[in-house]
């Protein structure tokens, strides 16, 4: 492409509307259960799925969004969200139906982030965990001008990076959905009786996933050997199921594994591992490939890795399981550190894990690593971890 056909290309908005057939006619579906778009999953795993989404689903998703975030007209959102993934957490509808400004930026690091929100006086954006991780231990970081709403999602949150977060002036929400549902179809609403707690009991309530909202029909924790709903004590653990008119209508040309996850009895199965709490509230505690089976006991790699997020030292943590001829398989850590000195060794880890896990959840390797790999959306890679800790002596 010539540089004069790369100008061409640049144009305003209003440039784009005055080029516009007023005649055009706007060709609807014949069904508003036909497929409109094809997402992928963020690629977590070695081979992301096709997901098909509805008109309807895709219609129900933009309303969703809007109304669980009580998003105004004309906000200021800013794209730290690729829109290719799950267009974005619906919110490519969703800002277009309120006329927002979209900042969009070519590479998601935090002084842009900084930069941005200050130039054009950003009021909304999304980033997964580990986009405010970054933000939060960027040498960019600093106090903002004015609050900035901030959705977070896609994985588990770590109660520091919340509390970390919002020290510094955003208004963290969190919800929990998948790239097969739509968006968000969980969100952890907010009560007035919890203003008056401490910072960190506060993070620890806006940790959990939450409640259906409202658009959204059903959402339960299944037991996986009898099929009936758990105990709502938030201890008792089963996998996360959703209904309603935004799951997807499959895996596109995958029937075995539409079929696997989108069950008979009419119910999308996440392969997500969750409890429910006496409230009613939803709390993530892995997927089902990541729990650590070490000698006959369960580990939660969440659970292991909110521990290791408490350590001051520690920027990025992620575990998963390691081959053990005795007991199966055992913690692994990886962990990416505040500061590249070398003054932080793996027994000093697994020490400060000892204070505040059972013996049996302590990692028995950790490894160090400049940085973690991820998605575009930010999400940590565990099956590249999973290959390496496998080949691991």
């Amino acid at each position: 492409m010539s540089l004069s056909s790369n100008v061409e290309f640049l144009d305003t908005y209003e440039g784009v509307m005055e080029r516009g057939d007023e005649t055009f006619k706007w060709v609807r579906p014949s069904s508003e259960w036909n497929p409109m778009v094809l997402n992928y999953t963020s690629g977590t795993t070695s081979s992301p799925k096709g997901v098909v989404l509805s008109h309807r689903a895709v219609f129900m998703s933009t309303i969703n969004s809007l109304l669980d975030w009580s998003m105004p007209n004309r906000p200021v959102y800013l794209w730290t969200l690729p829109m290719f993934h799950a267009n974005g957490w619906s919110y490519t509808w969703a800002t277009a139906a309120v006329g927002a400004t979209n900042i969009c930026l070519r590479r998601v690091d935090a002084k842009t982030i900084y930069d941005s929100i200050d130039k054009h006086h950003v009021t909304h954006m999304c980033a997964a965990p580990m986009v405010l991780n970054m933000l939060t231990n960027s040498p960019s970081r600093r106090q903002l001008k004015q609050p900035v709403r901030v959705m977070t999602a896609g994985a588990p949150p770590p109660e520091t990076v919340i509390s970390s977060a919002e020290s510094l002036g955003f208004d963290v929400g969190h919800g929990y959905g998948l790239t097969e549902t739509g968006c968000l179809n969980v969100s952890c609403a907010w009560k007035p009786e919890w203003d008056g707690l401490g910072e960190s009991e506060r993070a620890k309530l806006k940790s959990r996933q939450g409640i259906r909202t409202a658009v959204f029909a059903e959402v339960d924790v299944r037991d996986t050997l009898t099929g009936k709903s758990v105990k709502h004590d938030g201890v008792t653990v089963g996998e996360i199921v959703f209904r309603g008119g935004s799951v997807m209508l499959g895996y596109y040309k995958d029937p075995e594994g539409t079929a696997a996850s989108m069950r008979e009895d009419g119910w999308f199965y996440t392969g997500d591992m969750g409890v429910m709490h006496p409230d009613g509230y939803l709390e993530v505690k892995d997927r089902s490939k990541d729990v650590i089976i070490c000698g006959g006991e369960n580990i939660s790699s969440k659970e292991v890795e909110t521990v290791l997020y408490t350590n001051p030292v520690v920027k990025e943590a992620a575990v998963v399981a390691k081959p053990d001829k005795m007991w199966g398989e055992t913690p692994c850590a990886f962990v990416s550190l505040k500061c590249l000195d070398g003054s932080v060794s793996e027994r000093e880890i697994r020490e400060f894990c000892k204070t505040k896990l059972p013996k049996y959840m302590v990692p028995r390797n950790v490894v160090f690593q400049e940085e973690l790999p991820k998605t575009s959306t930010g999400k940590i890679q565990k099956f590249l971890l999973r290959q390496m800790a496998k080949s691991m002596p």
